[in-house]
């Protein structure tokens, strides 16, 4: 006889009073199995499936296909070092709780097979301390500081699906998304800033099933609430935000151009993106007239050039911007400015890194244009300097840099020419001369 999927109570809980917990793995373990084999349409699951599973988990299962998550994949490093790692969760606003919660959870860990899990805003693991053997296994499944548990890469899992939610949640064995992660129960609540609301970070308890009943997730609501309240004294104690609200433009490659806010991303049009850059370029500031002319070579009229910089205001905020000169009146950075700050201090790998293709590759506006050659004049002109072979290869087999004929000449004079990839590398080279020569 099969126990029947629960109706009614805490969506939120996995494990419930008298839950037959070996029964409860089997049904969604094959509830799992049919969805990830049958792939349901995007915005709903298989016929069957929503009477298997909890709604909370089928919505987070269905999300996780549509944003292209592999249920064979695994969690992803973020790409820092080991020292900026360590400066990033230094200043990080969930440092200041982290002695709260050693105190309320971590200290008692040892031995049990518990971990215990401090994330970002975004999901990234901060802290992973508990069990030595359980940290130990969690290796298998790449559950390290510094990797990416959110719910956009692993798919459904206790710290991503809380932060996704912004609510407490509780994922039970094959619950997870992941299949690497079947082996384990989580449960994790969000961390909040009291002055602004704004999620800051989330915090986990990783383990067996038992990690998955309605105790352990009270246990996280009350850490969190503690959390919470040491934040709030600090506060008190500091005149300085938690979150800093320095707003970021992104508009390097093909994907779409975005304004990040206070962690939200904003996707931009073009032409507001166009705007921003150039203001960026420009803190003086820029005239109706000049801004016009920067945006187009055939000089957009002035009407046009207030309606859009009234709709640029909806979406930047009507006190960053200012007029008579346009201008902005908040800090605004940027993938540009971080590229050239890396570049500027001789970081080359760390600007290829951000690099990831040209300044707004559709923009034809005349001031984009220039700054798209400027930058990525910087760029080819700091690898041939330097003639890192590494850095070469990344750059050939780029997007933007597979046809650049200077930067293959260079990869090409550092190689051996007894060597097969030398050949492979001249032979692309005279391809390029035959396109020419024609």
């Amino acid at each position: 006889m099969q126990s029947q999927p629960p109706t009614g109570g805490n969506p939120w809980v996995a494990v419930r009073p008298g839950d037959d917990v070996a029964m409860l793995a089997r049904r969604v373990s094959s509830a799992h199995q049919l969805f990830v084999e049958r792939r349901a349409p995007a915005g709903r699951a298989p016929d069957g499936e929503g009477n298997s599973v909890r709604s909370v988990i089928l919505d987070s299962w269905v999300r996780s296909t549509s944003k292209g998550v592999n249920p064979d994949g695994s969690a992803r490093a973020v790409d820092l070092a080991a020292a900026d790692l360590a400066a990033y969760r230094a200043s990080h606003p969930m440092s200041i709780i982290r002695p709260v919660v050693r105190k309320l959870l971590v200290e008692d860990a040892a031995d049990t097979g518990l971990l215990i899990a401090i994330t970002d805003e975004k999901g990234q693991l901060l802290w992973v301390e508990g069990d030595s053997s359980a940290k130990d296994r969690a290796l298998e499944m790449n559950f390290v500081e510094g990797a990416d548990w959110s719910e956009d890469t692993v798919g459904t899992n206790a710290p991503g699906t809380a932060l996704a939610l912004d609510h407490c949640v509780q994922i039970f064995g094959a619950e997870h998304f992941s299949r690497s992660v079947h082996d384990w129960s989580c449960s994790a609540a969000p961390v909040h800033d009291p002055a602004t609301g704004l999620i800051v970070g989330a915090i986990d308890i990783t383990g067996g099933p038992r990690v998955a009943v309605p105790e352990v997730l009270s246990l996280i609501r009350a850490t969190v609430a503690a959390a919470e309240a040491e934040l709030r004294l600090h506060q008190l104690r500091s005149p300085h935000p938690l979150v800093e609200t320095v707003l970021r433009l992104e508009v390097l490659g093909s994907g779409r151009p975005t304004l990040i806010r206070g962690g939200e991303r904003i996707p931009l049009s073009q032409r507001h993106a166009e705007i921003l850059l150039l203001l960026a370029e420009h803190p003086e500031g820029l005239s109706s007239d000049r801004l016009a002319v920067l945006l187009d070579e055939n000089e957009l009229d002035a009407v046009t050039i207030r309606a859009e910089m009234s709709r640029l205001r909806k979406v930047f905020g009507p006190v960053n911007l200012g007029s008579r000169p346009y201008r902005l009146l908040a800090e605004l950075t940027s993938d540009v400015r971080q590229v050239r700050g890396a570049l500027d201090r001789g970081e080359l790998a760390a600007a290829l890194d951000v690099y990831s293709g040209p300044v707004l590759p559709g923009s034809e506006a005349p001031g984009v244009e220039d700054l798209r050659d400027e930058l990525r004049a910087r760029v080819q002109a700091a690898l041939l300097r330097e003639g890192d072979q590494r850095l070469l290869a990344k750059w050939t087999t780029s997007v933007h840099g597979r046809e650049d004929v200077a930067a293959w000449e260079a990869y090409l004079a550092g190689l051996d020419p007894r060597s097969p990839l030398y050949s492979q590398v001249k032979s692309r080279i005279d391809l390029f001369d035959q396109q020419y020569a024609t």
